[in-house]
Formats: structure tokens, C-alpha cells, sequence
């Protein structure tokens, strides 16, 4: 490898040396067909091609140096214009035909010891398509870059499309280094002759371009002629256009006048009409204030009488409560009596027929009695009184005295119960006027349907105080319309045009570029990027054009009112 770099270096040497020695010689601008740059392109291409790697395809084996001299478009920005115009030959389909012309392009340009020096400092790079020992990454490389600078003294003029670069076989040939001293004066006798030859040829294409200049010339002179009759032409019709266009300012003119005047009437007409419009706002408004302060007045009234309503209703609510527990509890009451009645009934029915007994008891024996008054000393009643007439006596008189006794136990008897049924009468007196408060209740349903009625009296009402509120902000919001369209039309004033000469926010002069634009909202003029935003005003129904300022402004009034 160091052996290769050595003989690869010494014929770089060589190369360039002949090179450079041959064009200063002949003086004159090198062509593709030139030998020693031919050469110089071999052995270039050779020093580029020393220990590159390999790469390995389906189809076989790639080596190429346009790989790496594609870096050169990533590292040197400048050079990104000769890749692409390679990139877009046509003719071109391998890597190593571009790799060529790149390198044709890059001598005519003299970049080449520019290029391929960014492409050496960065060895880091080289390093994915070089071997170490190759030419490129060792000190070689830096002396063949120091070698290449001295070709910028050569002017190349290589045409590049028309060559088959890809099917080129690079060989170096080295009899153009091999010099014999007999021949020297014959080649300076040929390098003579060649420079005479290149003197005719230069005169004869002098002579060629001179002539294909007056051809030109005489194409542009009729040209020009035929442009200056058009431009003539064009002339006349300008001017007619001019005077036209004159007439029409002028009438334009008058018709601002004329709007002007009704546009001045309009707005006198429309600050009356906003006048009258006010002062009838103002007496609706006020007679709004005073429906307002009414009707408050009474929802404050129906809301007292609504809550003492309530207050009532929960009031009767627990009286209903406690009336139907009292009425569960004279339910069992009642039940309870009636079966102590039914058996007081019972048992003075009992006392009842004791009282028939003890009546009939007491009927028999009065009329012994009697009888044995009346008849004393009869036959018939002799047996009643022999031997049990006295005794007979004493259980009479004791049958009675228990008789009485009873008698008198059952009109105790019969009083409690005249008492008892006193007290249920009393007792069924009550409940019917419990039974009354009972009924009293369907007042109560008669006061909650009442209720109702005044809620939807009071919704209804509140309804209506929404509609007015909503009627009142309304007509505010219409007021400040009215009154911003006052303050267009009184503190802002319609800026001419002559009157200004630059933007009033940037403070640019206008030009035929920078046009004039009014704000429809201050009057003011200002450039297209100062006035660009467009919105609805209250003298404008559509969006129009506002400044910036005016933009801000009424946005932010409009984000506060809403």
C-alpha cells in the first residue's frame, strides 16, 4: 500500500507538472481533447480509486468513488449547484460517469483543490468507504491537495454532455512523460505551428461571431423599429385615454362633490332622527323605570303574601296532623264506649226485669196485706195466720226495706247512666265539631289551589321583569351604538388623501406599493398591514376595513358590553 501511494504521488506529480508546463506554454483555453488533461483525469481518478472499498449488491460487486464525493455537497454548501446540475445529466447512469463529470465541472470551476481538501480534513467520514492505508486518508492526500491548488492557473473550457464518461477506460499513458532531447526542436517547431493555426482559427471565429452580432444587430434594429411604430401607436391611444380618463375625474369630481353635499344632509338628517330617537328613548326609559319600581312593588307584595301564605299552610298542615291523630284516637274512644253502652244497655235490662220481679213481688203482697186489713178475722185467711202470721210479717217488711233498697240502687243506677249519656252526648258534639274542622280542610286545598295560582301570577311576573330587563339592555346597548356613531360622525373627521403622506401607526412614506387605505372608524389613513382587520360598525351594517388601534379598541368595548 505505501508503495502504491508513493508511485501514485510521484505520477500526480507528473501529471500536473506537464499540465500546467503545456497550457502556459500554448496559452490558450484547454478542451477535453487535450491530452495531459486527459491524463490528469486518469491519474486523479487512480489516486481516488486506491484502497476503496468494496461494496457488495445482488448484482455483484460496486466500486465507485461517487460515493464519497457526494460528501463534499453535505460538508461545503457551495458546491450543492454541481451536484444537482450532475444528478440532472441525462446521458449518466453509473457512479463513476458522474464522479468524472463532477470532476470535469469542478476544474472549469477551480474548485477542485477546494473540494478535495473539506473532503480530506474529514477522515472520519472517508473512513465508511476507504481502507486506512489508502491514499486518501493517509499524508499523501494532503500533498496532492497542495499539488491540485497550482490549476487554478489553467482555464478548462470541458464539454461534458456530449462525452460517454461512463464507458471510459481510464489507462495512464506514460510516453507524454518520457521526453527525448532530440526531439525538442521539433516540437518547438510544431508548438509554433500549432500557435499560428490557433491564431487563424481564433480570427476566423472572430470574424464568425462579428458577423452572427450584425445579423443580430439588424434583427434588433428592425425590431426596434417595428416597437418604436407600436410604442407610437400605443402613445396616441395613451393620450386619448388620458383626456378620456381626464373627463371622467372630472365628472368623478363633481359626483363627490354632489355625494359629499348629500352624504353632509344624510348625516344631518340621521342626527336628528338620533336626536328624537334619544329623547324618545329617554321618556320610554323612564316610563320603563316606573313600570319597573310598580312592579317590584307588588312582587315584593305577592312575595309577602306568599310567604305569610305558606307560613299558614304549614301552620294548618300540622293542625291537619294533629286533628287526624286526635281523630284516630276519638275512633278508639268511640268503639270503647260503644261496648260500654252496649253493656249498660244490657245490664239495665237486666235491672229492668229484676225490677218487674220485685214489682210483682211487692203487688202480691200489698194485696195480702190488704186483704188480711180487710178481712181480719175470716176463715180464708186463717190459715195464712195460723201460727206464721207474724212471721210472715217480718219477712214482708224485710222484703220491702230490700226491696226499697233496691229501688233506690237503681235510680243511682239509672242516674250514672243519664250521666254517661250526657257525657257522650257531649262526647258527640265535639266530634261533630271536629267533624266541621275536618271540613274546614277543604278551605285548606281551597287556599293551596289559591296558591298555585298566585306562584304562576309571580313567575309570570318575573318573566315579564326578565323581558324588560332584557328590553333595557337592549336599548342601552342602542344608545351607545347612537353614541358611538355620534362620536364618528362629530370628533372624527374624513382624512383626504393629499393630506397625508405616510402611515400614521408605522410612520411609512406610501409609494405605488404601499397604497393608502382609510379606517372606516377614525378617518385616518394607514397602509395595508396597519389596517388589514375588517368589522361591523354601527354606521356600517357589512364588514369594512379598520386600523389596528380601532380594532383593538372595539374589541375590547364589544368583550365588556357583552
Amino acid at each position: 500500500m505505501s508503495v502504491e501511494r508513493s508511485n501514485l504521488l510521484s505520477m500526480m506529480k507528473l501529471s500536473i507538472k506537464v499540465l500546467i508546463q503545456s497550457s502556459l506554454s500554448l496559452g490558450r483555453t484547454l478542451d477535453s481533447e487535450y491530452p495531459p488533461l486527459q491524463q490528469f483525469f486518469v491519474v486523479l481518478e487512480h489516486c481516488l480509486k486506491h484502497g476503496l472499498k468494496v461494496k457488495k449488491s445482488f448484482i455483484g460487486q460496486n466500486k465507485s468513488i461517487w460515493a464519497p464525493l457526494e460528501l463534499v455537497e453535505k460538508l461545503c454548501p457551495e458546491s450543492a449547484d454541481l451536484a444537482t446540475s450532475v444528478r440532472d445529466m441525462p446521458g449518466l447512469k453509473t457512479g463513476l460517469g458522474r464522479a468524472r463529470a463532477w470532476l470535469h465541472l469542478a476544474l472549469m470551476q477551480k474548485k477542485v483543490a477546494d473540494y478535495m481538501k473539506v473532503l480530506i480534513n474529514r477522515r472520519d467520514l472517508l473512513s465508511e468507504f476507504y481502507e486506512p492505508g489508502a491514499l486518501v486518508m493517509e499524508e499523501e492526500g494532503s500533498v496532492i491537495v497542495g499539488m491540485l491548488v497550482g490549476l487554478n492557473v489553467i482555464d478548462a473550457n470541458l464539454c461534458v454532455k456530449g462525452e460517454d464518461l461512463d464507458s471510459q477506460v481510464g489507462i495512464i499513458d506514460f510516453s507524454l512523460y518520457l521526453k527525448d532531447p532530440q526531439t525538442t526542436e521539433s516540437t518547438q517547431d510544431d508548438s509554433k505551428m500549432t500557435a499560428i493555426l490557433d491564431q487563424k482559427h481564433y480570427i476566423e471565429e472572430l470574424n464568425r461571431h462579428l458577423s452572427c452580432t450584425v445579423t443580430d444587430l439588424q434583427a434588433k434594429m428592425d425590431s426596434l423599429e417595428k416597437t418604436n411604430c407600436k410604442l407610437i401607436e400605443e402613445l396616441s391611444a395613451a393620450t386619448d385615454r388620458i383626456n378620456a380618463l381626464r373627463e371622467e375625474q372630472d365628472q368623478l369630481r363633481q359626483e363627490n362633490t354632489n355625494i359629499l353635499q348629500s352624504s353632509q344632509r344624510k348625516e344631518e338628517v340621521t342626527l336628528q332622527d338620533s336626536q328624537v330617537e334619544l329623547e324618545t328613548y329617554r321618556q320610554s326609559r323612564q316610563g320603563l323605570d316606573e313600570m319597573y319600581n310598580v312592579v317590584w312593588k307588588q312582587y315584593k307584595e305577592e312575595k309577602r303574601i306568599r310567604q305569610e301564605l305558606q307560613k299558614e299552610l304549614e301552620l294548618q298542615v300540622g293542625l291537619k296532623q294533629e286533628m287526624e291523630v286526635a281523630m284516630k284516637l276519638l275512633e278508639k274512644d268511640i268503639h270503647e264506649k260503644q261496648d260500654t253502652l252496649a253493656a249498660l244497655r244490657q245490664q239495665l235490662d237486666q235491672v229492668k226485669t229484676l225490677n218487674l220481679q220485685m214489682f210483682n213481688k211487692s203487688q202480691v203482697n200489698s194485696l195480702v196485706k190488704l186483704l188480711a186489713l180487710l178481712f181480719p178475722c175470716s176463715d180464708s185467711l186463717a190459715c195464712l195466720h195460723c201460727g206464721y202470721s207474724l212471721e210472715l210479717w217480718y219477712a214482708c217488711v224485710f222484703l220491702r226495706s230490700g226491696l226499697e233498697a233496691e229501688l233506690s240502687k237503681e235510680k243511682e243506677q239509672r242516674q250514672s247512666l243519664q250521666r254517661e249519656l250526657q257525657r257522650e252526648q257531649d262526647n258527640t258534639t265535639e266530634l261533630r265539631t271536629q267533624l266541621q274542622q275536618l271540613q274546614g280542610l277543604q278551605t285548606l286545598l281551597d287556599l293551596r289551589q289559591e296558591k298555585k295560582q298566585l306562584q304562576q301570577l309571580c313567575e309570570e311576573q318575573e318573566q315579564a321583569l326578565q323581558e324588560m330587563g332584557l328590553h333595557l339592555s337592549q336599548s342601552k346597548l342602542k344608545m351607545e351604538d347612537f353614541k358611538e356613531v355620534n362620536k364618528a360622525l362629530k370628533g372624527h373627521a374624513w382624512l383626504k388623501d393629499d393630506e397625508a403622506t405616510q402611515c400614521k401607526q408605522c410612520q411609512k412614506e406610501f409609494s405605488i406599493s404601499r397604497r393608502k387605505h382609510h379606517c372606516r372608524n377614525c378617518g385616518d389613513i394607514y397602509c395595508n398591514s396597519c389596517s388589514s382587520n375588517e368589522l361591523a360598525l354601527p354606521s356600517y351594517p357589512k364588514p369594512v376595513r379598520v386600523c389596528d388601534i380601532c380594532h383593538s379598541l372595539l374589541l375590547q368595548r364589544s368583550s365588556t358590553s357583552s
